[in-house]
């Protein structure tokens, strides 16, 4: 991932062109997804380096990634504050693609607080985004943390009735990790 980032950002050096998101989140995501929380935590300094309003969307994605990698080590407060921080940037910008997974996320640092009834009503803000801006794919991501939280909450019929047909609309792409993810949340449940 790492040498593929650097070529990029090398190609875009040559062509002067810009990448979509800043190679710092991105190296910051792919620590995360390694399970690197505090290496991806010193990529994703976001207040330093990053100026508010419209970048893109990078400020709200790398505080979602950023809040659940400090929450996974240990500071639920410092997240929660990044999350609220990025929230408030995205109503004050009205830049919000990315309003789903933060509101997502929120709901993981509070499930990680056992927190359940504040985790599940962020995790409801999410689906209600996802379905607003019809997008599948967050849609699921938010169904499938609900379930999950649910399957925790010995709710495992109700949250296996509830992320199948979520699950069941996708036909392409049962290889990604999300859908991955949901089918096996789904085995767990049954």
């Amino acid at each position: 991932m790492f040498a593929r980032l650097a070529a990029a950002e090398l190609l875009a050096g040559e062509l002067r062109i810009s990448l979509i998101l800043n190679p710092q989140v991105l190296r910051g995501a792919a620590l995360f997804l390694r399970g690197e929380f505090r290496d991806a935590i010193v990529y994703l300094p976001l207040r330093e380096g990053l100026p508010p309003g419209r970048t893109g969307g990078v400020r709200s994605l790398g505080f979602s990634i950023l809040a659940v990698a400090l929450a996974r080590q240990g500071d639920h407060a410092e997240g929660l504050a990044g999350l609220s921080e990025a929230l408030q940037s995205v109503n004050a910008s009205g830049e919000g693609k990315w309003n789903v997974e933060l509101h997502r996320s929120r709901g993981l640092v509070l499930q990680s607080q056992n927190k359940l009834s504040e985790s599940e009503v962020a995790f409801r803000q999410a689906l209600h985004l996802a379905r607003q801006q019809q997008a599948k794919s967050w849609e699921l991501r938010a169904a499938t943390s609900l379930a999950r939280l649910w399957g925790e909450q010995r709710r495992r019929a109700e949250a296996r009735e509830f992320l199948a047909p979520v699950y069941g609309r996708f036909t392409e792409g049962l290889d990604t990790a999300d859908l991955r993810q949901a089918a096996a949340l789904l085995s767990e449940l049954a």
